[in-house]
């Protein structure tokens, strides 16, 4: 029947008796063409028919075999028939899909936070920016160990190419070691500021209420 719908065009309306009976003797009608007493014969084991093959059935049979319009319509109703579904594109699956793993992980989100700890912390070279920084810093700090060492050496060493050079090395050396210990006291701040701020997040309301009504 969904078959027969979909291939259906223009006003389709319900069987009648008056319908049927008028169908019947069309198919038997000698005076109409061979098609139309096969679309009546065809049009009499429907319980829908479609508008403009009954009426033309009609518009054919002489006047005095034929109902008037009023008594061949009483009673019919009208057929709608349910559109075809709209088929989604691929762009909209995948703008679908992207929204309902956003809130799937917002869901998750809401869920654990009070479990897991705050996003709100910022780890240590989060973002290009602040690594950009740190390898200027890091690069500043060892020009300038090397240039303190080379001043050092050659004031100690009465000008002495080699000498000069080991020195402004040594003081490389150094500044590194100075920029990693600042680096790994950074980093211990930050674990323990991250450590301080989860400890010290309030506790459920559930577990307040709970020892309450203990005391």
């Amino acid at each position: 029947m969904s078959g027969e719908n979909s291939k259906r065009v223009g006003l389709v309306i319900s069987s009648t008796e008056s319908i049927r009976v008028f169908l019947f003797g069309a198919s038997k009608d000698a005076t109409l063409s061979g098609e139309l007493r096969q679309t009546s014969s065809d049009l009499l084991r429907q319980s829908e028919l479609p508008y403009a093959a009954l009426r033309a059935v009609w518009m054919a049979s002489h006047p005095s075999t034929r109902p008037d319009l009023t008594r061949l319509f009483s009673g019919t109703r009208f057929i709608f028939s349910s559109p075809k579904p709209r088929e989604k594109s691929e762009e909209l699956k995948a703008r679908l899909t992207k929204l309902q793993d956003l809130a799937e992980r917002k869901a998750y989100q809401e869920l654990v936070k009070d479990i897991a700890p705050p996003k709100d912390v910022q780890e240590p070279f989060s973002s290009y920016k602040d690594q950009l920084g740190f390898g200027l810093h890091v690069l500043v700090t060892m020009f300038t160990g090397y240039l303190l060492g080379y001043a050092a050496f050659r004031a100690l060493f009465n000008h002495s190419p080699a000498m000069n050079a080991a020195g402004g090395i040594l003081g490389l050396v150094g500044a590194m070691f100075v920029e990693t210990f600042l680096f790994i006291i950074r980093s211990s701040n930050a674990d323990a500021n991250k450590t301080r701020k989860f400890s010290q997040k309030p506790t459920p309301s559930f577990s307040t209420s709970r020892s309450k009504k203990n005391q």
